[in-house]
């Protein structure tokens, strides 16, 4: 039986100028996993992030969302489909000037018609979801740590119980404890909520904590996409390079090694 594709990204061209990014890109998401993206600089990680969501048009190509194509939807069909995913973008993106609960509560503001005191219920089982204090709730983002940013961005994201949540860079910033913390969060949502994650990534600690697949980005496509142990097996330089350099070598240790008592 094949698996569930919820995202089918086929022939991608993205180019910006005389820049092309993507050619002939081809990309399939399954549902339930956790996908990593990882590429060079200039590979358009966060470019394939964005047409698929929409914020950038592709020159070419077509991406198919929930089995209906994004150009034949209207845009009470877009709307509806923006309610099935979450977004956490690498700064968080929160609105300074509203609280951690007011950031939560403005796409319940957007989609939904409830009362206020539902919307704070809500924005407070979302921040205890992504381990934060309740106290969070009431302050600003410049109150908080990058980390606790990241996790409140975590919050607003899961706000209207996606089946999809997309994450750039998530653990870009933070110390390797921070890192490792978001990881197991992110794992521990994923398998609790059965959410998709489409996670564009440098970090190889993440790939090796919680990705399922991972798909690699060069020469302005997808080259290859598999686990692990199929990067490993890998010959183009890039990849060996990515995956049995220093950095790859101490994250496959870290991975391998017995768990502390």
């Amino acid at each position: 039986m094949g698996r569930d594709v919820i995202i089918s990204v086929r022939d991608l061209r993205n180019q910006f100028g005389t820049q092309v990014v993507h050619d002939h890109l081809d990309l399939d998401i399954y549902r339930g996993e956790v996908l990593g993206i990882v590429g060079g600089s200039g590979t358009g990680k966060s470019v394939l992030l964005r047409t698929i969501l929409g914020i950038n048009k592709a020159r070419a190509g077509s991406i198919e969302i929930f089995g209906k194509a994004r150009h034949e939807m209207t845009p009470a069909e877009e709307r509806a489909v923006e309610r099935r995913w979450g977004v956490l973008f690498q700064d968080g993106a929160l609105f300074s000037s509203l609280t951690v609960a007011q950031n939560i509560q403005v796409a319940l503001k957007e989609h939904l018609h409830m009362s206020q005191k539902l919307m704070d219920e809500i924005a407070a089982i979302k921040i205890g979801l992504v381990g934060l204090p309740p106290e969070a709730g009431p302050k600003f983002p410049s109150e908080l740590s990058g980390g606790m940013r990241k996790r409140a961005g975590l919050a607003r994201a899961l706000a209207l119980d996606p089946e999809i949540v997309f994450l750039d860079e998530p653990t870009a910033g933070l110390d390797p404890i921070g890192a490792s913390a978001f990881d197991e969060l992110i794992k521990n949502l994923q398998a609790t909520l059965g959410l998709t994650v489409f996670m564009v990534t440098h970090d190889l600690d993440s790939l090796y904590a919680i990705c399922d697949r991972i798909a690699v980005l060069a020469e302005k496509k997808v080259l290859v996409t598999g686990t692990i142990g199929d990067m490993m097996t890998q010959e183009h330089p890039w990849i060996r390079e990515y995956f049995h350099g220093p950095r790859g070598r101490a994250a496959m240790a870290a991975k391998s090694a017995p768990p502390k008592a």
